[in-house]
């Protein structure tokens, strides 16, 4: 295997799972303290259940955010350029995860409470809009011939890296504190150390470059005035269908993720120390996924991989349910694994695919748009919807969700014929 493409563009990679790594830890240690503790902190006394709920709805809430933020970083970042856009949306969610360590609770100061939380988790969605449509270009622009999806796949890879930097520490952080303890203060150590982290994350992405594409693009005319404005009237179809297909990788990872380990320590009653360990297994199964699906994606096609990957999602929609409530560690370690590597499959080929629908000139506004609003559909509404049908029809019942969102990915599919755009 022929690494001199890596080794040459060695610092653009590691800017561009670096930067999402540090970006998914800050935004899944929110997911894992909502599921875990937000709810009796920050909302008023009700049942288990309800409070569970108005956690998951501040968890939807950056969901709502990260639209906006795309278009507003996907403006500057298809005008001024991929580098200083990148800089500006990881200080932002830094900054607002970084706040959340101090914030008090629904005790202290009644409704303000959950307002701030909500201020907060607003300023994380909105900065996280931002990232991944760069990061991706940054890889991609940046790619050999036949490497594209290869390269495209190095943002996706900070998905796990970040989840088990986030889900590590709070297992430590259970190992090392009583039940109380955790509750009072041991929830805020994860918010305060990723001050350390975006401090390494940006010490890496001011050392790159612009990209050549859009150094490129720049040389030949002016940029638009208004990208979104462009996107809208000309490549609206390829906005919609870049949004249907990305809403199976959202709704995988956070189904397996938040949700399972919600559902699965309150309302099945696992140890969480136990399923956090067996979650940090399974999501080694989604990083395979994810170079899997690269590598094959350039042997074949993206949208080939991708098809498979949304075949495979209604499969395991069936299956995943069944194996949360299983009550046996095994089937629940190789439902949470099963499903991991298939979001693999349908998230690795995707910094390629996505990028390669829109011309430079709008490709950070249109990525980052599509990817966004895709995950309302896909990531805001999983963790609600798979916790009513929990409450309605039994743990059972929650894969269906799964199994539609892997068909609602397929028909984003075939809206669009897979062809990279560069000019």
């Amino acid at each position: 295997m022929d690494l001199a493409p890596y080794r040459a563009h060695r610092r653009i990679l590691t800017a561009s799972l670096v930067g999402t790594a540090v970006e998914f830890y800050d935004f899944y240690i929110y997911g894992t303290a909502a599921a875990l503790v937000f709810g009796p902190l920050f909302f008023p006394e009700s049942s288990a259940s309800a409070q569970l709920m108005y956690s998951f709805m501040t968890f939807g809430l950056a969901f709502f955010a990260r639209p906006v933020g795309a278009i507003v970083f996907g403006h500057y970042g298809d005008r001024i350029g991929r580098k200083s856009t990148l800089v500006a949306s990881l200080m932002l969610m830094g900054a607002s995860t970084l706040l959340i360590a101090f914030l008090p609770t629904y005790a202290m100061v009644g409704w303000v409470a959950p307002l701030l939380l909500c201020i907060l988790r607003f300023g994380q969605g909105f900065g996280l809009g931002g990232e991944w449509g760069g990061a991706a270009l940054l890889a991609v622009e940046n790619a050999p011939p036949g490497w594209r999806s290869r390269f495209g796949m190095f943002p996706q890879l900070g998905a796990p890296v970040g989840f088990i930097a986030a889900n590590g520490l709070f297992l430590l952080l259970g190992l090392g504190l009583s039940d109380a303890d955790f509750a009072a203060w041991g929830w805020r150590i994860p918010f305060l150390l990723s001050a350390v982290l975006v401090g390494l994350g940006l010490w890496v992405r001011l050392k790159i470059t612009e990209t050549p594409d859009f150094t490129e693009a720049l040389e030949k005319k002016a940029p638009v005035a208004v990208p979104i404005g462009d996107l809208l009237r000309h490549h609206l179809v390829a906005t919609l269908a870049g949004t249907f297909a990305v809403v199976a990788c959202f709704a995988i990872f956070y189904l397996a993720t938040s949700f399972a380990l919600g559902h699965g320590t309150q309302a099945l009653g696992y140890p969480k120390e136990q399923f956090l360990l067996t979650q940090l297994g399974a999501i080694l199964f989604m990083a395979v996924g994810i170079i899997f699906a690269g590598y094959a994606s350039d042997a074949s096609s993206e949208q080939r991989v991708l098809t498979w990957g949304c075949g495979a999602t209604v499969l395991i929609g069936f299956v995943f349910g069944p194996a949360l409530a299983s009550g046996s560690w095994p089937i629940i370690f190789l439902g949470l694994a099963s499903a991991l590597f298939v979001m693999g499959l349908v998230y690795g080929p995707l910094g390629s695919w996505l990028t390669g629908l829109f011309p430079v000139h709008v490709r950070y506004t249109g990525a980052s748009v599509a990817f966004n609003a895709g995950g309302i559909l896909g990531g805001a509404m999983a963790p609600i919807i798979a916790q009513a049908l929990a409450e309605w029809g039994g743990t059972g019942m929650v894969g269906f969700y799964l199994a539609l969102a892997g068909v609602v990915s397929w028909l984003g599919l075939l809206m669009v014929r897979r062809s990279a755009t560069r000019a």
